[in-house]
């Protein structure tokens, strides 16, 4: 599972969530879509930061604590499914 973490250089939110993912134990990308504009183009984000999971915008602001810890795990337990195979 690939996490992604679009920040802006002043983005207080985008501490939050990467706290949030330390807290989580996942590990994770930070992109600065200042320094990388494709990013935007792929994934217009209007608020920072953007989670991205396994190449899908899936949160944008931040989002509360227990719905990322769900979505991950969700993922996480599919991908290892996906893997077994």
């Amino acid at each position: 599972m690939k996490i992604e973490v679009l920040t802006t250089p002043d983005c207080s939110n985008c501490n939050i969530v990467e706290k949030f993912l330390d807290e989580l134990g996942f590990e994770y990308s930070v992109i600065d879509v200042t320094e990388n504009p494709d990013y935007l183009e792929k994934y217009p984000i209007f608020t920072a930061s953007g989670i991205v999971i396994d190449g899908k915008l899936e949160f944008t602001g931040v989002p509360k604590k227990e719905k990322l810890a769900e979505k991950l795990t969700r993922t996480k337990n599919l991908s290892n499914i996906k893997s077994h195979h």
